[in-house]
């Protein structure tokens, strides 16, 4: 089984952007968002995804991705509940060979902006850089399935 393990934050500041070795367009909508199960699918840049995620415990929760034909995303986004959702995302390192993931939200969620670091354990120390700011993990407001609920 896969395991994810995620500390999501809000941004305070735009210094991410001069920090990213890397930026990608993602679209995203969700088949299905239980609270039990989530069914995502995304585009980001060229390839396509299908994600099945469970239900949080803390910051941790199963996740199974497979790439998937972009033209079938394609497809798939036009079936999902709710809104799709268009970012932007920043690929920002951090110490320990990890990285930052700042999500720029498009369209109607703008101007939201929320940085992600996946972490090996939950005790993994993190040090923060300097555009993180409130933690928002154990907040399911901000958690992607609902902002595209929000629709």
């Amino acid at each position: 089984m896969g395991k994810e393990i995620e500390r999501k934050f809000f941004v305070t500041d735009s210094t991410y952007r001069e920090q990213a070795v890397r930026v990608k367009s993602i679209e995203q909508g969700y088949l299905t968002s239980e609270q039990t199960t989530v069914v995502r699918v995304r585009i980001c840049d060229s390839q396509g995804f299908l994600t099945v995620k469970t239900a949080n415990v803390g910051a941790t929760r199963g996740e199974w991705e497979y790439e998937i034909p972009v033209e079938d995303a394609r497809d798939l986004l036009s079936a999902c509940k709710g809104r799709v959702i268009r970012k932007k995302r920043y690929i920002v390192p951090a110490e320990n060979g990890l990285c930052w993931e700042v999500d720029e939200f498009g369209g109607d969620l703008a101007p939201l902006v929320l940085a992600e670091i996946e972490i090996p354990s939950v005790d993994t120390f993190v040090a923060l850089p300097s555009f993180v700011g409130e933690e928002v993990t154990h907040d399911p407001r901000y958690f992607n399935s609902a902002l595209a609920a929000q629709a």
